[in-house]
């Protein structure tokens, strides 16, 4: 009797399926955290894609077009950079990157998820093309602030990606 039960602390049948049932949960949440890591990274680096293309867009547009300085963007101008922004087409049309639902998730309520603002930049210091030009140069901003949304449902709560790109207006 003494010997069966010896044998049987002995036996190392199955410590290889112990050991992996204590080890797994620890990598399944390893393998998931990287998986909306990556995911997270992904989705910021298309955002700011989207906001760089918005305002490279909004940079070729005519000066006559909607910018006049100290500050000012209208409607003209700022509503194709908006829609090159989220869609990737001046007139709103395409799917873009990201489905129509996703920019709807501004980080609050009162804001948009998409600014297209201006500065002005005296043109003191700057040649070329904005050489004869009679005003200051006009520097045109796009911002995006959005939600962003998990793949798993886990993300904390008021996770918001914010990306800002400007560029000069040339009119070409």
């Amino acid at each position: 009797m003494m010997r069966r039960v010896s044998s049987f602390f002995a036996d190392r049948n199955g410590a290889a399926a112990a050991e992996m049932a204590l080890v797994a949960p620890l990598l399944i949440i390893i393998l998931f955290g990287s998986v909306e890591t990556g995911n997270y990274f992904m989705t910021e680096h298309a955002v700011a894609k989207s906001v760089r293309d918005g305002a490279r867009f909004g940079s070729r547009l005519p000066l006559a077009a909607g910018y006049t300085c100290p500050s000012t963007v209208n409607a003209v101008a700022s509503t194709p950079i908006i829609n090159v922004t989220k869609t990737g087409s001046f007139d709103g049309t395409a799917t873009g990157r990201f489905g129509s639902n996703f920019w709807a998730n501004a980080c609050s309520p009162a804001t948009q998820s998409v600014t297209v603002t201006m500065r002005c930049v005296p043109k003191a210091s700057y040649s070329g093309v904005w050489a004869g030009l009679g005003t200051d140069i006009p520097v045109v901003t796009v911002s995006a602030d959005v939600s962003y949304t998990s793949l798993f449902g886990v993300s904390p709560a008021g996770l918001c990606m914010h990306a800002t790109s400007e560029a000069p207006v040339s009119g070409l």
